[in-house]
């Protein structure tokens, strides 16, 4: 999807021009992918503009910035802020956001002491990511193994870890798919080149530890504690690559992907390639506005928290937590 240009970009506090969000191209993140960032959705429920886990998604960040030492000069609590500001000064709903903390123009060599540590976020109009209806998506085995446990931290969402998923993607689009899954160092399913991986075989919701080399994502986060709030049985353990085969449904999640269907591995199709009574029950409908969870429904934009922590923003938006 094209990015669409919006008015205003938070940087460092203070909105500037679109036009003005410009880096020097001897910026130390052109360079040595040197950044850390955040994809997160705003929808639009009856209510007004809800930002989906924004609490979540800002801690992730600075965890990622902490990681690679990377001093932010900003609270959680003005970042969320930040972004509630932005939706509202360019009035654009729903959307996606992109806060990105980034080295900027200093020393030229590897050391990034002496480069400037800066913050943009921007947000724009976008729709769905991987399929534009429902009916799932054809995927397949990338030869392109996820990146292994102590060379690149997969539990921060860095620029850097991102070449490893463009391979991923190139290679699927390339061959006709939508999307590639990666195994990790072991031969183990970690994750797509944005998205989690959930599998359900015979009635048990399964999907990969941390420990494979998996982004801790935000909407797996959510699957899993409303899976187990419904009652589904659940586990999190190694998923052979098989499993995708002869799994009765599977699906991805993410901000971007949401939840969308997998109807095929390796043009071998995931039970008979309709969506299944799980993945398309409705219970996981992100972009609805509203989830049917065992104690009750929550909106999106409500302006109380879940018992699960899962509502972030009430609407119409404001600092308030």
């Amino acid at each position: 999807m094209a990015l669409q240009k919006t008015d205003k970009i938070w940087h460092n506090g203070k909105l500037i021009r679109w036009e003005d969000a410009t880096l020097h191209v001897m910026a130390h993140v052109i360079h040595y992918g040197s950044s850390v960032f955040e994809g997160v959705r705003c929808y639009a429920p009856p209510s007004g503009p809800a930002i989906f886990r924004a609490d979540d998604h800002v801690q992730r960040l600075l965890d990622s910035a902490k990681v690679y030492r990377m001093d932010v000069a900003f609270t959680k609590q003005e970042l969320v802020a930040a972004m509630v500001e932005l939706v509202r000064s360019n009035g654009i709903w729903p959307c996606y956001l992109r806060p990105i903390v980034l080295r900027g123009y200093g020393d030229a060599g590897v050391t990034p002491t002496n480069c400037p540590v800066e913050v943009y976020i921007a947000n724009y109009p976008w729709g769905k990511y991987l399929t534009q209806d429902d009916s799932g998506v054809d995927v397949c085995i990338s030869s392109w193994t996820r990146i292994a446990p102590n060379t690149l931290p997969a539990l921060a969402k860095a620029g850097a870890n991102y070449m490893n998923s463009q391979l991923i993607r190139m290679e699927a689009t390339t061959n006709g798919y939508a999307e590639g899954i990666a195994l990790d160092v072991n031969g183990y399913v970690s994750e797509g080149s944005g998205e989690n991986v959930f599998v359900v075989r015979n009635g048990v919701l399964q999907t990969a530890p941390l420990g494979n080399s998996v982004l801790p994502g935000i909407t797996r986060d959510s699957v899993l504690k409303l899976a187990r709030e419904l009652e589904i049985p659940t586990v999190e353990a190694g998923i052979p690559r098989e499993m995708l085969y002869i799994a009765d449904e599977a699906f991805f999640t993410g901000t971007a992907a949401e939840i969308t269907p997998i109807r095929s591995v390796d043009r071998i199709s995931v039970a008979n390639g309709d969506v299944g009574p799980v993945t398309g029950s409705g219970q996981w409908a992100v972009g609805s506005g509203q989830w049917a969870v065992g104690s009750g429904q929550w909106a999106v934009g409500s302006p109380e928290y879940s018992s699960i922590g899962l509502i972030i923003r009430p609407a119409p938006l404001t600092t308030d937590h």
